[in-house]
């Protein structure tokens, strides 16, 4: 399926299409409001998306939640060091506010809180010598390749070389784990310099290689690099029912935010995604 398209309304972004089944408002222009509800409704009636999900400063929530809209999920200091973000979601099919895996994503919330007392180790080498490093252009074939073993399909087109480069080229940095010349697990910080904000994401790693903390290396040194570019916040989007990677994001001092509901297609279905927070020391 092809993926969602990306494209502006006055100076705000937006992401919609049927992969994920919705309108994605993910950055948002003050003066873009409230016009921008009135064109979302359009692209909601036009294709009968079944959700619609906005990322937006808390000084511009007023008209979102007159038009119905409901806080999912929290931020404090998102934009800047300064703003509260809120993430904002409407259901125009309500049955899509129902979440299928309720009992699991609660159960993952429980292991992952649970765990947040216990520190987890950083560097950018680990036991058996896989060695961390930032990825550069020459990476991104293998980049790709690595990403299409991990993922059958995903919300953005990370499985094309030439869109990885773009993305590398413009705001994304790429971290990767290596051993000896392999890729093994990558990730990436989505950086919004404007907002002072990063999101940690597009975490993989090869299936040969997983329960041995490679997640951990990644994040630590994304975090590192973040902290040197003077972001003030890292947050993440991570997969609701995954034990593995909610846990990494609480042992690393994140902070739980909130929940979205059915939000994003992964490997074909959709998955609620819990929303993790950290600021920049």
């Amino acid at each position: 399926m092809e993926a969602d398209r990306v494209e502006k309304f006055g100076n705000s972004i937006l992401q919609h299409g049927p992969d994920n089944d919705r309108v994605y408002l993910m950055k948002l222009h003050s003066q873009d409001a409230p016009g921008v509800l009135e064109y979302i409704d359009e692209l909601v009636d036009q294709y009968e998306y079944s959700k619609v999900f906005a990322k937006i400063p808390a000084t511009s929530k007023d008209p979102f939640l007159e038009a119905g809209y409901s806080v999912e999920a929290q931020v404090p200091k998102f934009y800047q060091g300064e703003i509260d973000g809120l993430f904002l979601a409407s259901y125009p099919q309500a049955e899509r506010q129902r979440d299928p895996d309720a009992e699991v994503v609660a159960q993952v919330l429980d292991a992952a809180k649970a765990k947040a007392v216990s520190p987890v180790l950083s560097g950018l080498q680990d036991a058996e010598g896989n060695y961390c490093r930032l990825a550069q252009a020459d990476d991104c074939p293998a980049m790709a390749e690595l990403y299409r073993r991990v993922f059958s399909s995903y919300p953005f087109p990370i499985h094309d070389p030439d869109y990885l480069a773009e993305t590398m080229a413009d705001n994304v940095t790429y971290a990767g784990v290596w051993r000896e010349d392999e890729l093994i697990a990558l990730a990436s910080a989505e950086v919004d310099k404007a907002g002072s904000h990063a999101e940690m994401t597009d975490f993989a790693t090869d299936p040969a290689c997983r329960g041995k903390g490679l997640a951990n290396l990644l994040l630590a040194k994304l975090e590192t690099l973040m902290a040197q570019a003077r972001i003030k916040t890292c947050y993440t989007i991570a997969r609701a029912t995954s034990f593995g990677m909610n846990i990494t994001f609480a042992k690393s001092g994140y902070r739980y935010g909130g929940t979205l509901v059915q939000n994003t297609q992964i490997s074909g279905g959709l998955e609620s995604m819990n929303v993790w927070y950290k600021p920049v020391e």
